[in-house]
């Protein structure tokens, strides 16, 4: 398994960054076959990470999925940034979703966020809810709540959300859909300045910002995760370096909150939310 997704596939790649834990990518696998339309274009990205039950779960997957899955790995890791601007540069000017491997996406949630990509050309990323999501956590910001238990029944609630995708400080890492134009124009990550994926992806959303793009939330689409992204030592002061007021300006959005309403309306939609019609589409 070492071919690679080709660039030029119509619609956005799904890229999974192979972690070390392998009960949350089986997790995240089933999920991904679960809740994302059948030919979809996924490539399991792996830095030297996989270890033998990992990969045998891979190999197991990737021979019964309907997605269009391709695996690949290093045989000496480089790096979680420095791997997956590798990855980022070999889709091209693709649209390409970085979904972490401890992530449990919701039903519809690729469709959704490749809508709202698609609703407004200003906008370089996408990210939808999390129970992890800092900015965009649900049902309380800035918390880290488990994985809710009924996905199927959430997203079916977000999907009757009024589609605003407000603006967030940043695109966060548990999954987010990148415009790959806005990306290469930013010049893709920096893997000089930051080891982690997550403060690369804040680091990248602020020049995207800077050149006039916008990262919002996808208020349709919900992917859960284990933990919340965490950045390796270093990177924040390296963030700071560049970006003095990130900080402070993070700290202002979580204790203003302007999604407040959006988050309740979310959990009231789901308290009121129906059964499932029968025959219903998982991937809208």
């Amino acid at each position: 398994m070492t071919s690679t997704v080709s660039p030029s596939v119509a619609g956005p790649i799904v890229v999974v960054p192979v972690g070390r834990d392998d009960d949350a990518l089986d997790a995240c696998l089933a999920a991904l076959d679960a809740a994302t339309a059948p030919g979809t274009p996924v490539w399991l990205a792996d830095d030297a990470q996989a270890g033998p039950r990992a990969y045998a779960i891979i190999e197991r997957w990737i021979a019964r999925t309907a997605l269009k899955a391709d695996y690949t790995r290093r045989q000496r890791s480089v790096g979680e940034v420095a791997h997956l601007d590798e990855v980022l540069a070999a889709c091209g000017d693709a649209d390409v979703v970085v979904l972490a491997s401890d992530a449990v996406p919701a039903p519809g949630w690729l469709a959704r966020l490749t809508s709202g990509l698609a609703s407004d050309g200003a906008i370089a990323t996408a990210t939808p809810w999390c129970n992890a999501g800092e900015a965009a956590a649900w049902p309380r910001i800035g918390e880290i709540d488990p994985v809710p238990h009924d996905l199927e029944r959430l997203a079916r609630a977000a999907k009757t959300m009024p589609a605003l995708h407000p603006e967030l400080p940043a695109a966060v890492s548990h999954a987010v859909l990148l415009r790959g134009t806005a990306r290469r124009r930013a010049g893709g990550l920096d893997a000089s300045s930051y080891a982690s994926w997550y403060a690369a992806l804040i680091d990248l959303s602020l020049r995207l910002a800077g050149l006039g793009w916008r990262n919002v939330l996808c208020d349709t689409a919900y992917v859960g995760r284990r933990l919340e992204g965490m950045p390796f030592d270093g990177d924040m002061d390296a963030l700071a370096a560049r970006w003095p007021d990130w900080h402070a300006r993070l700290a202002h959005y979580l204790m203003q909150d302007p999604l407040r309403a959006s988050r309740a309306q979310l959990a009231a939609l789901l308290d009121n939310i129906g059964p499932p019609e029968p025959q219903r589409d998982l991937f809208a």
